[in-house]
């Protein structure tokens, strides 16, 4: 894997020389905004290839920074957050965060988190050059050459976590997978335990994919068990 820059936007000067330190010694690059005015100005200006984004920022929080930046990227986010605030972690997923991890934090799992995230990017990069990488399931297709969805010719705006999440149940269509097992699978790592992160984002997928996203055609439930992927 070539260097990648790492994004940090945190207010606590402390933390951020702690993070910048240790994944220089990783071989990251690293560029740092201590509030989300700069910070959103870095995001999309920079080009960065992961960004670690807290909550709690001066002048804009890192909600609307998340926000922002999902307007016109899908570089992957993984939010810094409180660890008595899980609302943060929700409402973090809603607005298209890839991932969260809670302070404090050791330092191993977060460049774990980090290089799982950029090795989903680098997978999917390797995907667009194979030619028969299309799914079709009637007026859906799922297109990996150019990393799309496309619905009744519409290209639909996933996340990347959305974009994979649709892409693993799709090529396993009717097999019924619990929200253990699509978090090891499509997140990569453990995620102690948090299934809510695995229904947060079938609900963001729902409510882009489905016509109806209260009667799904193609992301099903399996009560007690898990979702499942089924051709309409």
């Amino acid at each position: 894997m070539d260097s990648k820059k790492v994004l940090i936007i945190e207010d606590e000067k402390a933390i951020s020389d702690i993070i910048k330190f240790n994944l220089k010694k990783e071989g990251f690059e690293v560029d740092f905004a201590y509030d989300g005015q700069e910070g959103l100005g870095k995001a999309l200006n920079t080009q960065p290839d992961l960004i670690l984004l807290d909550v709690m920022l001066p002048s804009m929080d890192g909600f609307q920074v998340c926000k922002r930046v999902r307007e016109g990227s899908t570089v992957p986010i993984i939010m810094l957050t409180a660890k008595e605030e899980e609302v943060d972690k929700v409402l973090g997923l809603e607005l298209g965060a890839d991932d969260y991890i809670t302070k404090p934090f050791g330092m191993r799992e977060l460049i774990a988190r980090i290089k799982a995230n950029l090795r989903r990017i680098e997978l999917v990069s390797g995907a667009a050059n194979d030619p028969s990488n299309i799914l079709n399931f009637g007026n859906l297709e799922i297109d990996m050459n150019r990393y799309e969805v496309r619905k009744s010719d519409q290209v639909l705006e996933l996340t990347l976590r959305e974009f994979e999440l649709l892409k693993y149940l799709a090529e396993r269509e009717n097999k019924v997978f619990s929200r253990e097992q699509l978090l090891e699978e499509v997140w990569g790592y453990e995620y102690y335990g948090d299934i809510r992160t695995v229904d947060v984002t079938v609900r963001r997928l729902r409510e882009k994919l489905e016509d109806d996203s209260s009667t799904p055609k193609y992301i099903m439930t399996k009560r007690g068990i898990g979702y499942y992927f089924r051709r309409p």
